[in-house]
């Protein structure tokens, strides 16, 4: 039997649909209850944590699955086993700054839910120069929960940033003056709307992925091995 970590938060309902579709008994309060151990009848565990920790409890062998976004897998850089895209929890891994005021304003009325226009996006890196400028040509800063990604993705284009790690709210960083940058999670790209950002550009898409730890693999491989046929399957029309 195997014990799985999941996400907590808006990947959850789409994992434990996954689940359900293959057939495992999800308990009805599972999204509700403060519990956040469930042993389930097929004898199967599931684990609920912040998405950060779920990889972490796969590597120890506390878990022997889970699921997980591309994006914390890469941030975090676990030794475990990437065995399955899982086709949920779509999202991406983009660059987003404060808008000009006159594009805050078309943001505000228009709303569209995509990635700025080459055109807008001529202007919004004027303003970014501009913000540049203001700070004596010094090294552009970039607020983000990933600073790991951050760094790689600007090295390789040659740009030195100097990176401010922040655990949340990273809209506010160029709000308050904190960063010319932000680099962070875009899903309809509303929450930047809302607070006059505009995204510049998309680093990565990211993806809900299943994971194995090494030991659970080496232990549980026929369990595991019939985990991943089952759930894709479910993508099979």
């Amino acid at each position: 039997m195997l014990t799985m970590a999941l996400p907590k938060g808006r990947v959850l309902p789409e994992a434990l649909e996954l689940l359900k579709r293959i057939g495992w008994p999800i308990p009805e309060d599972i999204t509700t209850s403060r519990r956040l151990i469930f042993d389930l009848t097929n004898g199967h565990r599931l684990i609920l944590t912040k998405p950060v920790d779920v990889p972490v409890y796969v590597q120890y062998g506390v878990a022997d699955v889970g699921m997980v976004g591309k994006d914390v897998l890469l941030e975090e850089a676990a030794d475990v086993y990437e065995l399955l895209d899982l086709g949920i929890g779509h999202c991406r891994l983009s660059i987003a700054a404060l808008a000009p005021r006159s594009l805050q304003k078309t943001e505000a009325v228009c709303a569209p839910e995509k990635t700025a226009s080459i055109p807008e996006q001529a202007v919004l890196m004027e303003g970014v120069k501009a913000d540049s400028v203001k700070r004596n040509l010094t090294m552009l800063r970039v607020a983000t929960k990933y600073p790991r990604l951050s760094r790689q993705f600007f090295a390789e284009r040659g740009e030195q940033v100097e990176i401010v790690t922040l655990s949340g709210s990273i809209e506010l960083a160029p709000l308050l003056g904190l960063a010319e940058r932000i680099v962070d999670i875009v899903s309809t790209g509303q929450t930047l709307r809302e607070n006059g950002l505009v995204e510049l550009e998309t680093i990565s898409e990211i993806t809900t992925r299943l994971i194995a730890s090494r030991t659970g693999y080496r232990f549980k491989q026929e369990s595991i091995v019939s985990l991943v046929y089952a759930l894709e399957s479910l993508k099979v029309v």
